[in-house]
Formats: C-alpha cells, sequence, structure tokens
C-alpha cells in the first residue's frame, strides 16, 4: 500500500490508507486510546478502540518520537484537527525510542528557554512551530529567486573562502588554508559587482560570517543573505525600487505557500507600498532626537531604539511596516559607497527599517577605477589585495548598485521572535559551534 501523507488524507476518506511518521502522543481516554503521528507535513489522530492494536508499541516499549507506521480507514470528524482521522487502525514499529526526548513535542515551546531550544536543536526543530519557521524560510528564499529570475538576474555562486576582507576591517574568521591564511566571506559584495561586468543582473543566497563580538538577540554569527546586484542604473532609486517589487513578491510567494505556517505562529504578513515611504539620514535623526533625546544627534549610525521608534513613526504616519532611510553617513559604509553627488558627505546608499529593525542595506557603488583608488587610499587601505577585483573596474563598469536582505532577520521580524537564533536552525554566535 502505498503511502499518504498527513495532508493528503482528506482525499481519501472511507478508504484504507497507510501513513508513517514519528508517534507524537498516546493517550488513553475511558476505553479509547488516541495515537497522533507526525510526519513531515502535519499530524494524523488514530482512533483505537481495541488496546490489542496497540500491543506492538508495548511490546518495543516505544516513547515518544518513535518511527511508526499505521494502516487505517479514513473516517471524516470535524473534531478532528485536520477533519479526518484513521478508525481500526494496525500500527507497525519502524524505529523505537526507548527514552523520553529532551524537549516534550507535544505541548507548546513558549515556555522553554532558548539555551534549551537551541542545545537540544537536533529535537527541537521536529516541533511543529519550529517547523513552520524554517518553512516561512524556504519561501521567503523561493519568492526572491522567483522575483530575480522573472526579471532577467542570474543566480551566482561566489566562493566563500578569500584572501582578504570583504568589507575592510578586523571582523573576519582566519582559516588555515594549506600553508597560508584565508578568510571566510563576510559578504559575497566584490564578487556580485564583478559579476555585473558579466551578466549586468545577478543575485546570491548564501551563508556569510561575521567574526563580530557581539551577544544581542538580534546578531548571529553566521547567517544567510540574500544578495542582488544589478547594473546600468540612475541612482540608488533604481535599486530600491527593484527592492520593493523583490520583497512583494516574497510576500506573495509566503501567503500563497504558507497560510497555516502562518496562522500556526500568529503572524501577520506586511503589506507592501507599491513606494516604501522614505526618509534622508539627518531627518531621521533630527526626529529621534526630538523623541528620544539630544544624545541620539551627531551620531553616524541609528541606535536600534532609534530604529524602533522610526518603525512606530512608519506605522502612524504612513501606515507602512516598512521604512527607507537614506544618505547614510560615508564614514559609516564601507568604501566601495558612492557618495550622493550633491551632500558628499553623504552617501547615495540606504537601510530598510522592517517593524523597526534595519532588514536591508544597498545602495550605489563607486563605477571608475580612479574613483576606488581614492577611496582606499582616503582610508588608509592598501589596493595590493584588490586587485582582481579591481580590474573589474579597470576594464569598464557601468553604474550599478545592490542589496543584500538577511533572511533571519526578516524571519525574526516576520513572526516576531524574541530572538534571531530562533529564526536559525543551528546558530553559530559567541559561544555556539554545536549542534
Amino acid at each position: 500500500m502505498e503511502r499518504i501523507r498527513s495532508s493528503e488524507l482528506g482525499a481519501h476518506v472511507g478508504e484504507r490508507v497507510r501513513v508513517a511518521g514519528w508517534l507524537q502522543s498516546l493517550r488513553r481516554l475511558g476505553a479509547v486510546s488516541f495515537l497522533v503521528v507526525r510526519d513531515g507535513w502535519g499530524t494524523v489522530q488514530a482512533v483505537v478502540a481495541d488496546d490489542a492494536r496497540l500491543a506492538p508499541l508495548r511490546e518495543a516499549g516505544c516513547e515518544v518520537e518513535s518511527v511508526v507506521e499505521v494502516e487505517g480507514t479514513v473516517v471524516a470528524n470535524a473534531q478532528a484537527r485536520s477533519g479526518v482521522e484513521l478508525h481500526a487502525p494496525d500500527v507497525r514499529v519502524v524505529s523505537a525510542v526507548t527514552e523520553a526526548p529532551p524537549v516534550r513535542l507535544d505541548k507548546k515551546l513558549g515556555n522553554a528557554p532558548v539555551p534549551t531550544l537551541l542545545a537540544q536543536a537536533v529535537v527541537a526543530n521536529r516541533h511543529p512551530s519550529r517547523r513552520a519557521i524554517f518553512r516561512l524560510g524556504a519561501a521567503a528564499m523561493r519568492g526572491f529567486r522567483g522575483a530575480l529570475d522573472a526579471r532577467g538576474f542570474v543566480e551566482i555562486q561566489s566562493p566563500k573562502l578569500v584572501e582578504g576582507a570583504t568589507e575592510g576591517g578586523a571582523n573576519v574568521f582566519e582559516v588555515k588554508y594549506f600553508e597560508r591564511i584565508a578568510h571566510l566571506a563576510q559578504s559575497p559584495q566584490l564578487y556580485k559587482q564583478i559579476m555585473v561586468g558579466v551578466f549586468e543582473r545577478v543575485y546570491e543566497v548564501g551563508p556569510v560570517f561575521r567574526a563580530e563580538p557581539h551577544d544581542t538577540a538580534r546578531h548571529i554569527n553566521q547567517y544567510t543573505s540574500m544578495d542582488v546586484e544589478l547594473g546600468f542604473i540612475d541612482g540608488p532609486g533604481d535599486v530600491m525600487r527593484v527592492l520593493t517589487e523583490v520583497l512583494a513578491e516574497i510576500v506573495r510567494e509566503l501567503g500563497a505557500a504558507c497560510a497555516a505556517e502562518l496562522a500556526q505562529l500568529g503572524a501577520v504578513l506586511p503589506a507592501v507600498p507599491a513606494r516604501i515611504p522614505e526618509l534622508h539620514f539627518s531627518e531621521a535623526q533630527a526626529l529621534i532626537a526630538g523623541a528620544l533625546g539630544e544624545r541620539e544627534r551627531d551620531q553616524p549610525d541609528l541606535s536600534p531604539e532609534g530604529e524602533r521608534w522610526l518603525g512606530r513613526w512608519a506605522v502612524e504616519q504612513h501606515g507602512s511596516d516598512f521604512l527607507f532611510v537614506v544618505g547614510y553617513p560615508m564614514v559609516k559604509r564601507p568604501f566601495y559607497t558612492h557618495p550622493d553627488a550633491a551632500r558628499p558627505a553623504y552617501s547615495a546608499s540606504f537601510d530598510l527599517l522592517f517593524r523597526g529593525t534595519e532588514l536591508v542595506t544597498g545602495g550605489q557603488r563607486l563605477h571608475r577605477y580612479e574613483d576606488y583608488i581614492a577611496a582606499l587610499a582616503a582610508r588608509g587601505m592598501r589596493s595590493e589585495p584588490l586587485a582582481a577585483y579591481l580590474d573589474g573596474f579597470r576594464y569598464g563598469m557601468p553604474r550599478h548598485g545592490g542589496f543584500a536582505i538577511g533572511l533571519e532577520r526578516l524571519l525574526m521580524q516576520l513572526v516576531g521572535l524574541p530572538n534571531i537564533r530562533l529564526a536559525v536552525l543551528f546558530p553559530r554566535d559567541l559561544t555556539r559551534l554545536a549542534p
């Protein structure tokens, strides 16, 4: 008999079918037992009126999370969670678990401490609420790819072992590479710019590594970056328009594919305006200073508290969960950032805030070789380690720009998670290298 997924049972009412999965719970109510099996798509309940049918579980000493097959007749029942259940089941044990798992998967995880969930992620990630988060992540990446494929972008995969620091600075992980030292890539930035000279429009989904000693609820040391770069732009506004379109496609894919997961997590999809409201950095800083105090003024970046305030302001003033902050000071942007032609102390770049947290950084890049040489010299950086990268500009590069979306930040803000580590299968931070 062919195995049926739990999500397909509604189409087989009255039929004898076989399901397989993990024993999530077994409880007795009077003379009837209820056996719940979880597979990769949901759960199914089997009603057992004859206790002898459970003998294989007892004989094998099965605890929850044992892998079982259940063959039974599909019966419609409006009171069952999925609207159907199995009657007169025959149970076969595939893999017996004889000790209780470290995390209860038949209960809500709301009260489980974050360190426990992370330490026991091998089992905890099986929980339906954890699984729902990662299904949202898969759909977000699918929507991202679909939006860019439809707009003539080419997906690339850049090296993750590189010679030097991508963004400059010392916050890189060193790796022994045969007889010399390499580094884990901070981002695909330099390579995606190079590839504009090949395809004009490129994107990448992959891991990036930041050796920053943060220990906050919104930082991790390895995350998934969804990067985009496009050529022949007129300015950062072109990049912002593509980003807006991509976000709209991601939200559409989440709504179409993940209604059950969104409902399970109590997550509300944002509306993506055709034109996301924007503020210049100087205006944003003045607003924040007026609301939170002068300590926020004359800083080269926005504080997390300031970003949260701007998120509330965007909702109140524009009814938007998104807000572009444009024109960050050049001193806070990487060497490849193009300055604002009208205000050179500010950059032709932006951050996109989503519900009060930075989600995206992007902007226009330098495209002339001589400008790169000058920018590196102004920052005291040597050009020799970047010789291959600079060749892309030595031999002709159009005006271009791009952006990067942090997948885990997106999930954290979408679901309202208290800690970004809960949006990662197996997070890497200051202390965690396992599981």
